[in-house]
């Protein structure tokens, strides 16, 4: 299963983004999510299992990034995470 594939069930995004691109939209659609829909955001990173005492160290800790820059990196590392998961147990 892709990247792309994973977080689509999310957020409506194209299916060809360069890891670039799709970041910035990732950060985009948390910044927007931080402002107008804080429970959906809630609700995404539960479902993605970003663990929450993590994020909010990072959330402390990182200076220089913005918090949806925070946030989306740590949405996009643990679904990655569990990519490499399913890859190393599935059957082959």
């Amino acid at each position: 299963m892709s990247l792309i594939k994973i977080i689509s069930k999310d957020f409506d995004i194209e299916d060809n983004l360069s890891e670039d691109k799709l970041r910035q939209t990732m950060v985009d659609a948390f910044a927007y999510l931080i402002d107008n829909d804080f429970p959906k955001m809630i609700q995404i990173l539960y479902k993605a299992d970003v663990d929450q005492h993590k994020l909010k160290a990072l959330l402390e800790t990182v200076e220089g990034k913005s918090a949806a820059e925070v946030i989306a990196d740590a949405y996009l590392i643990r679904q990655q995470a569990k990519i490499e998961t399913w890859k190393k147990y599935s059957v082959k």
